[in-house]
């Protein structure tokens, strides 16, 4: 019997880190073609990064590399299904996280709480083909040239990075919220550096502007249960 290698945590790091940003270009593309808008499609404030497919492409390189498929029709099966709730659980952890929506399927057809769609769905199964046949082998040859030691403090930079990152957002989101939503702005009551720090970066970086630019597609619902994009209160 083929004794076959495990994927490590190392491969499984740049697996997200590959796919967020090839999500995000996917994402972008997909909107100019189909809207005839560059619009951007971030998950982060900062980077290229679309963390939504680094998540689910990692964890759908993870398993469809241990239950060992070679058939081409089962992988994308295998795609379709683990692609389609990676998906919908994401949609609901990142709403409990930021408290809105990134994402919404409702105007297509064939959705599933606007959360998944069966277009989408397709295009996992065909991606789930083109990672296992010819991203998967090109990302762990990569992974292996890198010298170890190297690799390691590369790995633990981006990784803090991506922490800082994805606090960042949550951060920004929030003081967006508060402001459009609530017409909350923070304003330091005494000279505390910290405070006055906050008060800065609140009113003078993470602008309506930014993001709304950043960030357009998101969603809060209304009294009614309505869905409305927030940066449409912006007048």
């Amino acid at each position: 019997m083929e004794n076959k290698k495990q994927v490590t945590v190392h491969q499984m790091f740049w697996y997200f880190l590959i796919f967020s940003i090839l999500g995000l270009v996917i994402e972008t593309l997909y909107c100019y073609f189909t809207m005839g808008i560059l619009e951007s499609r971030k998950g982060f404030i900062w980077g290229p990064f679309c963390p939504v497919y680094g998540v689910c492409g990692a964890i759908l390189i993870y398993i469809l590399d241990k239950m060992n498929l070679k058939n081409i029709i089962k992988l994308f099966i295998a795609g379709f299904i683990i692609g389609s709730i990676g998906e919908y659980i994401l949609s609901y952890i990142l709403e409990s996280i930021y408290g809105i929506r990134f994402w919404n399927y409702e105007y297509l057809q064939y959705n599933l709480n606007g959360r998944i769609s069966l277009i989408f769905s397709i295009y996992w199964g065909i991606l789930a083909i083109i990672l296992i046949k010819f991203v998967k082998p090109l990302i762990d040859k990569f992974v292996n040239i890198i010298i170890p030691n190297k690799r390691n403090i590369i790995e633990f930079g981006i990784f803090i990075f991506l922490c800082i990152d994805g606090l960042a957002t949550i951060w920004a989101i929030q003081t967006y919220q508060n402001r459009v939503l609530y017409n909350i702005e923070y304003k330091a009551k005494n000279n505390n550096p910290i405070f006055k720090i906050r008060e800065i970066v609140e009113n003078n970086y993470f602008t309506n502007d930014r993001i709304s630019n950043t960030f357009p597609n998101l969603r809060i619902k209304d009294e009614n249960g309505k869905e409305i994009w927030i940066r449409s209160l912006l007048n």
